[in-house]
């Protein structure tokens, strides 16, 4: 019987065949798990709560950062492995130290990050933190592009560790990427999209969504959005990272429901036997879904554990 790797303060229970049509649950954290204010609400804790004690496995598959994902991975009592940076590592939920990880090729970030910096925007590169000591490397260029209200708000309410380079070339840890990208008003983001699609299709997955901020704390213009373009290498999806965790332990890809909203949560709610768009979802993400759920205002994954449970789904 195998067990999942135990983080340092608690051992993880034997996997085991569930009498459900599912042994794993994987979900995403914001616009899913968390509601519009960034919280789990009561009823979601209980519902992973019960879906426990029915012998579910439930991991956190979310875009997020290893560092940026461990609050919300304690405040529901994670025991099993995160899967985080879009896919692009598997880490620890109690350490948040990485189990395994897809890094990027670093001769392509070279070309990638100047088409970027062109566009006027600091290129976020997040590092393995395991590896580094630290999580993103912030590269400015010729120009010290800033890094934006909005992600400055957000480095300091994740409690992030950041370093600030002018160029690339200042990077000492090239083979610790896991993931790059841009983030900023949505309005300039087309182009940037258009521009590495042409130049990197094929060689990076690109992804394209709204980012999270606070409106009391970050103040847009009306009408617009705090948009994120990420790459990681070519694919490499949460989806993949799914794969690859239930193969290490004896899963069948075949037993895997899955819950989101986001574009970047489409190969895995396709991938899924089960996969769940929540009410608030991404068309995209609707079209490719088996079922759906309530909103993240309305507890939608509570919902959806409940008929995952009752048989019904």
């Amino acid at each position: 019987m195998r067990r999942w790797p135990p983080p340092r303060s608690a051992q993880c229970p034997p996997y085991h065949r569930t009498p459900m049509r599912y042994d794993l649950l994987a979900i995403d954290l914001d616009g899913t798990l968390l509601d519009p204010r960034g919280k789990v609400s009561r009823a979601n804790l209980k519902a992973l709560d019960r879906a426990r004690k029915a012998g579910l496995e439930v991991t956190l598959c979310t875009g997020r950062g290893t560092r940026e994902t461990l609050a919300t991975a304690v405040a529901v009592g994670q025991r099993t492995p995160i899967v985080t940076a879009g896919g692009a590592i598997i880490a620890d939920a109690g350490d948040g130290r990485t189990i395994h990880r897809f890094s990027l090729q670093p001769d392509l970030l070279h070309p990638a990050t100047d088409l970027l910096l062109s566009h006027g925007y600091a290129v976020l590169v997040l590092k393995d933190a395991t590896e580094t000591g630290y999580d993103y490397l912030v590269v400015r260029g010729e120009q010290n592009h800033p890094i934006g209200q909005c992600n400055e708000w957000w480095f300091n309410h994740t409690g992030v560790s950041v370093r600030y380079a002018r160029h690339l070339d200042e990077d000492e840890h090239p083979e610790h990427t896991v993931r790059f990208g841009v983030a900023g008003m949505s309005a300039d983001f087309a182009p940037i999209k258009a521009g590495l699609t042409d130049r990197f299709a094929g060689r990076f997955t690109i992804q394209h969504f709204q980012g999270v901020f606070d409106p009391d704390h970050v103040g847009l213009p009306a009408g617009a959005t705090y948009d994120v373009i990420e790459m990681c290498d070519s694919g490499v999806n949460k989806w993949s990272a799914l794969e690859h965790l239930a193969s290490s332990h004896g899963i069948d890809t075949g037993r895997i429901a899955a819950i989101g909203d986001q574009v970047n949560d489409i190969e895995m709610v396709r991938g899924a036997a089960l996969g769940v768009a929540m009410a608030n979802a991404r068309p995209e993400v609707r079209a490719v879904a088996d079922r759906s759920t309530l909103s993240n205002e309305e507890d939608g994954v509570a919902h959806a554990i409940d008929r995952i449970l009752a048989g019904e789904w």
